[in-house]
């Protein structure tokens, strides 16, 4: 059974403290003792607290805001690039529907500075005209899509023909049928005609590198 302790005695059911035990001095001293430690300590730790966290978050929103600036600067000299053609002879029609669609989303403007032929002459099609301009130099080269026949003859491939005829812009097609379509002869647009068609290239710093 738990003793009671010294100083204590039970009293119609409730233990009482003895005058000698605690006296009004000592619980003066304890609240004292109490209110000075909370007195010294509350307000610096609040204040030291506050401050901390003040400086945590304008730190936080600076490099936020920094941060934001950058990628803000870098997708606006993405977008206002530009990529150089100047001595393209083409390929193989997805490859350069790949790589135009890539370009597209890129948001970079086009500058046609020399030859841009056969496959290459997709851009037309795949890069929005207000995102291309010509130079002097511009070039465009068209003719039907072939693929290799029996004993590695080219032979004219004619539903990849209509498919490439099908995506140039309207006045591509116009030009193109007033001059016989698409044949395994090489037909060439530029000069005054192509300019007529895409606004002329200012005297602008593009990438020196080919687009390919």
């Amino acid at each position: 059974m738990a003793r009671a302790p010294d100083g204590y005695r039970p009293r119609g059911g409730w233990l009482h403290c003895r005058r000698s035990a605690f006296s009004r001095h000592d619980f003066s001293s304890i609240r004292a003792n109490i209110q000075r430690r909370w007195r010294t300590r509350t307000p610096e730790t609040t204040a030291t607290r506050i401050t901390t966290f003040s400086i945590w978050g304008i730190t936080m929103r600076f490099w936020l805001l920094l941060s934001s600036a950058v990628l803000l600067l870098a997708s606006l000299e993405a977008s206002n690039a530009e990529i150089r053609i100047t001595g393209d002879r083409g390929g193989q029609i997805g490859r350069y529907v790949d790589k135009y669609e890539r370009l597209r989303s890129s948001g970079q403007k086009v500058m046609i500075d020399g030859l841009c032929a056969s496959a290459c002459t997709i851009v037309l099609a795949a890069i929005p005209r207000d995102k291309i301009c010509v130079t002097p130099n511009a070039n465009l080269a068209f003719h039907a899509a072939w693929d290799f026949g029996d004993h590695g003859r080219v032979v004219t491939n004619p539903e990849a023909t209509q498919m490439l005829y099908s995506m140039y812009p309207s006045q591509i097609r116009r030009w193109i049928s007033s001059r016989g379509g698409l044949t395994h002869r090489m037909i060439f647009l530029r000069g005054r005609q192509l300019e007529t068609m895409y606004r002329p290239c200012n005297p602008v710093n593009a990438q020196t590198s080919a687009l390919y």
